[in-house]
């Protein structure tokens, strides 16, 4: 087993606990008419980044609601892979979202000719970040829409794109060699697709080096350590030994500097007090949100690593914000997704506004917005029903901690 990644996280082994006890749920609600198909098929898969299980339970009215079903409903513009500023990936994603939530056939194929639509159209490209930026989406929307299952011949033929896509070499490198090398956005654009593809095609070697390169870059050197770190070094804790993300504690002439990101934040200007404002930091936490999600439902607990150094990335520009309020530290335009997501993961309070298209993902006020659970109404049961009830729903619990357990080990 590789030492960089856990089989299920803690995070993964509460999710799934809570899933258990849903489905235990459906199953006591079921039980009295004898409807087992039922509870069972909400034991869905996890997905590449949330499942139609998940999405169930989200509603379908409100203005979360009403943007990403407008945007499903609209024109998607061209598609552009080769083009930073390309929507029709995000906006794809939104027809499939919505597609995974309601079942209606005419969103599956509306995704599925969007994405297929996509082949080809990286040639412009003349950094791999532009590619970088742009195809993940596309791999979460086949993959929410099962596309090996709808259209076999259309899922042979984006698998073998989304495959030489990581190898082909543009002027500043590939896919994978950007993310083996960079340790700014375009390093973490490209691990964020590379991570997409790998499980996609479940390439778990592939994935492997993935979270390896990307435990490196939260801060672990021993993890991985063959950055290149050509400019700057203001930033960083120890010029010496740079990480893409600084270690608890960090300070620099009583500013601190706990969870920089040294890479982004010398695009504002050298180290300086009070900083210049970049809004680079959001665009790197773009790709290191996405991968992160993308890494973590694969088993690996990335959002513990460092010292939860994904987490202390924002709350260091939170903290710049307090400080420096007139600068505009906090996250605007297309970077309003990402505080839905780490309120999400981490069960803060960050300040969020609704959220716009983002450069690589979207949609984060309804998909990972707080939900209100409903109560399930259980049928009363007789005395000889009910004990084989909890017997089984004992036995069901004691063998997934089981289960849980070894494989966390």
């Amino acid at each position: 087993m590789s030492p960089f990644k856990d089989r299920l996280s803690l995070r993964r082994i509460a999710t799934q606990g809570a899933r258990n006890f849903v489905l235990a749920s459906v199953f006591l609600a079921f039980v009295g008419d004898g409807s087992l198909a039922a509870a069972q098929s909400a034991g869905a898969a996890d997905g590449i980044w949330i499942s139609a299980t998940e999405l169930a339970g989200k509603p379908m009215s409100g203005p979360a609601w009403d943007a990403l079903k407008a945007a499903a409903d609209g024109d998607l513009g061209l598609p552009e892979v080769g083009y930073f500023n390309s929507r029709h990936d995000v906006r794809t994603l939104a027809v499939a979202l919505v597609y995974a939530r309601t079942g209606e056939a005419f969103y599956r194929t509306k995704a599925r000719d969007a994405l297929l639509s996509a082949i080809g159209t990286e040639s412009t490209t003349t950094r791999a970040a532009q590619t970088c930026r742009n195809v993940v989406s596309y791999v979460i929307s086949a993959d929410l829409i099962e596309l090996s299952e709808f259209d076999p011949l259309g899922d042979t033929a984006f698998r073998a794109w989304i495959d030489q896509i990581r190898f082909v070499v543009w002027p500043d490198g590939s896919m994978i060699e950007e993310d083996n090398e960079r340790t700014n956005n375009h390093g973490r654009l490209c691990g964020m697709s590379r991570a997409a593809i790998a499980v996609y095609l479940e390439d778990w070697s592939e994935l492997d080096s993935t979270a390896q390169v990307f435990a490196g870059f939260l801060g672990d050197r021993q993890a991985y350590d063959d950055f290149e770190w050509k400019y700057d070094l203001s930033w960083q804790n120890d010029e010496g030994n740079p990480v893409g993300i600084n270690p608890v504690g960090a300070e620099k002439q009583g500013l601190s500097i706990d969870g920089a990101l040294p890479e982004e934040m010398r695009r504002g200007g050298s180290f300086a007090i009070p900083p210049s404002q970049t809004g680079y930091p959001w665009e790197a936490l773009q790709g290191i949100l996405v991968e992160a999600v993308i890494l973590d439902r694969a088993g690996y607990a990335v959002f513990d690593w460092s010292d939860q150094a994904i987490l202390r990335s924002v709350e260091f520009i939170d903290r710049l914000d307090d400080q420096y309020p007139q600068a505009g530290w906090w996250a605007t335009g297309d970077d309003t997704w990402l505080p839905w997501l780490i309120n999400a993961i981490y069960e803060t309070e960050f300040p969020t506004q609704p959220a716009a298209i983002g450069k690589c993902m979207g949609w984060t006020d309804w998909t990972h917005a707080p939900s209100v659970a409903q109560p399930v109404a259980v049928p009363a049961l007789s005395r000889p029903g009910l004990i084989l009830v909890v017997g089984l729903l004992l036995a069901w619990v004691s063998r997934s901690w089981r289960q849980g357990s070894s494989r966390a080990v």
